[in-house]
């Protein structure tokens, strides 16, 4: 049933980008956007917040914010392009396959996930802000 869940939520949220990104044309001037203009929505799981900042209506590359609530837990998922995270505000600890480490990233600090690449991660007490790009369309793959 997990299995499901999981399955749908995150087809919602890809069917989402990609009708922002259909919707989207390349803009032909520079784009500016305030944070306090942004324009939040949930995630299709309704726990964290989401802006989405640009999908480049060819690519697909997306750049995106999330706010994560204090000590919510990213489940173990992947994604089929690159991602990277910058950390805005707050801790995010992030592990990966392969490794019992878990690296607490804070403000300004960085992190590269190849594609694929099987992930977990958890927002410390103040929950986390985080900037991500993707060098392809954005999907988010739970595993059990």
């Amino acid at each position: 049933m997990k299995t499901l869940v999981n399955a749908a939520l995150s087809a919602m949220l890809c069917c989402s980008l990609a009708q922002k990104a259909t919707a989207q044309e390349a803009p032909p001037h520079a784009v500016f956007l305030k944070f306090s203009d942004l324009k939040w929505e949930k995630t299709p799981d309704g726990l964290q917040d989401i802006a989405i900042l640009h999908v480049n209506p060819v690519s697909k590359a997306s750049e995106l914010i999330i706010r994560a609530p204090k000590n919510f837990h990213v489940p173990r998922h992947w994604h089929s392009a690159n991602e990277t995270l910058t950390i805005l505000s707050g801790t995010f600890t992030v592990k990966h396959d392969g490794s019992d480490e878990k690296v607490a990233l804070n403000s300004g600090s960085y992190s590269y996930m190849p594609a694929k690449m099987v992930h977990e991660a958890w927002a410390g007490d103040e929950g986390a802000t985080f900037f991500v790009t993707v060098d392809g369309a954005w999907d988010l793959n739970f595993v059990n």
